[in-house]
């Protein structure tokens, strides 16, 4: 039976509701619970305060201090529908209140982890490159044009971090039979060995790799983690591939790197975004840029509105959620996904 009196509130700005549900979707969310979509152009306060009361499930990541967290006594939960976990949330409140705090970085995991494997490819085979001197007409021929090139296959691969991304990526490799080193101190050893992974130091995977993959959420210990020093340990011909959060890196200290020619990279995530037209890294060439959407298909989008809609469904019935990433009282607070201020 649906709940008249309880409310859905739809606010996922900047995210936009309509690339998560179809009209067919939001008809059905309907019948389960009064859905309260406040629209794509921004976030009203007072609009939201207004609903709080009856509201029991809320889609957006807006500001939910304490003061308008108590402004929701019969609050289930929360849909975070960008894909991380800000630091704008009470989640001392949360928990102490039952209330559940869910992430859909999941359905980001595979898009990510999909072009994660073509930017390898890329690089190891100077994709991007031969077409860029092809039209600029100073294109080689055969092994002319391989002298830097490699195989994946039987390649050393770094991880940095191993989290839903890096075990898609695992198994995407595996007919690649590469040699994959990993380091993320959040993970037990155990665990990366049953993966077929080697458990190895920071420094062993940036300096001993020769495709190394960035895949770690940012937290408040490892913001910045790769600056130069550590990015001075890689290799000239290795590859370095930058998927997850830019705030793990130095981006000064890895430009600066890059514009010495110290390796080649791949990067889909910016400090700031949209980049600065005129940031110096737009003019190097040993570097394939892609402008944050390694995760943004359509089919993740539509992917996030069908983990929405089951954990709802399962969280109205008095059911723990099952499908969608759950903020973990010992780790959210930790989460960084831009640099501190």
């Amino acid at each position: 039976m649906k709940r008249i009196d309880e409310f859905l509130i739809i606010a996922p700005y900047p995210q936009k509701s309509g690339r998560i549900f179809s009209k067919e979707d939001i008809a059905y969310l309907d019948t389960l619970v009064t859905v309260k979509d406040l629209g794509d152009e921004g976030l009203d306060y007072d609009e939201i305060d207004a609903l709080l009361p009856n509201t029991v499930a809320i889609i957006g990541q807006f500001d939910l201090p304490k003061e308008r967290l108590e402004l929701a006594p019969k609050l289930k939960v929360i849909f975070n529908a960008e894909g991380n976990f800000a630091q704008n949330v009470d989640y001392d409140y949360c928990h102490a209140h039952n209330i559940h705090v869910l992430n859909c970085g999941e359905a980001f995991a595979l898009p990510v982890a999909e072009i994660a494997m073509g930017f390898a490819l890329d690089l190891a085979r100077q994709i991007t490159k031969t077409d860029k001197d092809f039209r600029a007409k100073k294109e080689g021929y055969l092994a002319e044009s391989c002298t830097d090139s490699l195989l994946l296959t039987g390649a050393k691969v770094g991880f940095i971090g191993f989290g839903m991304i890096g075990k898609l990526l695992i198994k995407f490799l595996a007919p690649f039979r590469c040699e994959v080193t990993m380091y993320d101190p959040w993970i037990p050893e155990s665990v990366i060995k049953e993966y077929g992974g080697i458990p190895s130091s920071l420094e062993d995977v940036l300096s001993s790799s020769q495709f190394i993959f960035v895949l770690a959420g940012v937290t408040a210990e490892n913001q910045g983690m790769l600056n130069r020093e550590k990015l001075s340990l890689i290799d000239k011909k290795s590859f370095f591939l930058l998927l997850s959060r830019a705030a793990i890196v130095d981006f000064d200290d890895l430009v600066a790197l890059l514009s010495e020619n110290a390796f080649t990279a791949a990067i889909d995530v910016f400090p700031v975004e949209p980049l600065e037209k005129d940031h110096p890294i737009r003019s190097l060439d040993n570097v394939v840029l892609s402008s944050h959407r390694a995760g943004a298909l359509p089919q993740a989008y539509k992917r996030i509105g069908e983990m929405i809609t089951d954990d709802l469904k399962l969280i109205l019935r008095g059911l723990p959620p099952v499908v969608m990433q759950v903020a973990k009282r010992e780790t959210v607070s930790r989460f960084r996904n831009k640099p501190s201020a």
